[in-house]
């Protein structure tokens, strides 16, 4: 299984493109779609959109992987592509220790698109863009076009 069209869409709209190194809410130096800058990276001249896309395809493979290694339900389309954007914005590490993927691993599917928009703070504070970001995920994870099960 694959990150599909609708979620890559869902993804690139969520972190829209940077062509400079910018901190994240959280401090993290970040380019691109989100691409979390590791220490034996440096662009001081910045990037061009192709090379944004490059990051971001390696990116979402690691997301697509962690997904897949965690999760050990069926998923359907919009399921996959809901957690691969959550693991690309949050980490695979939060994704592991997480409600969501306890209740995922045990059929509760419901209460794991809940848990979604639980993910919605930056500390303490509640985060008008994660917010956003959470209802579009909770969104895609229902989507009826993207429900057809799939073992991942």
């Amino acid at each position: 299984m694959q990150l599909s069209a609708i979620g890559l869409d869902l993804l690139k709209k969520s972190e829209g493109f940077r062509n400079r190194t910018y901190l994240d809410v959280v401090g993290i130096p970040t380019i691109g779609y989100g691409h979390r800058v590791l220490a034996t990276e440096s662009f001081p001249n910045g990037i061009q959109e192709a090379q944004g896309a490059d990051l971001l395809l390696h990116d979402i493979a690691s997301a697509e992987s962690a997904v897949k290694r965690l999760v050990r339900v069926a998923l359907a389309q919009g399921q996959f592509d809901a957690l691969v954007d959550f693991v690309h914005n949050l980490g695979q590490s939060r994704l592991a220790a997480s409600t969501l993927l306890q209740d995922l691993n045990i059929g509760r599917y419901d209460a794991a698109a809940e848990q979604l928009l639980r993910w919605n703070h930056t500390g303490a504070q509640e985060n008008v863009g994660l917010k956003a970001r959470r209802e579009a995920e909770f969104r895609l994870w229902h989507n009826p076009t993207l429900t057809q099960v799939v073992n991942s």
